[in-house]
């Protein structure tokens, strides 16, 4: 069995309701907790820097939560590769997978999302994925 968690921040109707960084709980969390992957958001700045995960212990993966579902915008491609590998300096890059950040009907209502929208952005995901990783 592979055992994952995700550390949301709350999503209703494409609202948040926590902000912070991983600085805090990093060491005591990712150092503590034996799960095999970790699923974090890093849509946005709330999220802080990629430092944290320099706690995370070797051969856990980390799945980056780099594209929101909060709202219809499609990312930049190009932007996802790069924050792909400044991640990559502190988890290597075998370790790392990509994400949309929690999701698309977290809660009963939904996102202010469109089924196209929601395709999209799973499109790149998946394109994402294949420039970085073959």
């Amino acid at each position: 069995m592979t055992v994952g968690m995700h550390l949301c921040r709350g999503n209703y109707r494409g609202q948040w309701f926590n902000e912070g960084t991983y600085d805090g709980i990093a060491r005591d969390l990712f150092g503590q907790v034996p799960v095999d992957h970790w699923l974090l958001e890093y849509d946005t700045e709330r999220a802080g820097t990629f430092e944290p995960l320099e706690h995370v212990p070797a051969g856990t993966g980390v799945v980056l939560g780099l594209v929101t579902t909060k709202s219809g915008e499609l990312e930049d491609g190009e932007e996802l590769i790069r924050r792909i590998g400044e991640a990559s300096r502190l988890v290597p890059i075998e370790n790392l997978s990509i994400s949309p950040q929690c999701g698309f009907a977290s809660e009963v209502h939904g996102n202010p999302l469109t089924w196209d929208d929601q395709r999209r952005k799973l499109d790149l995901v998946v394109s994402t994925a294949q420039r970085v990783w073959g």
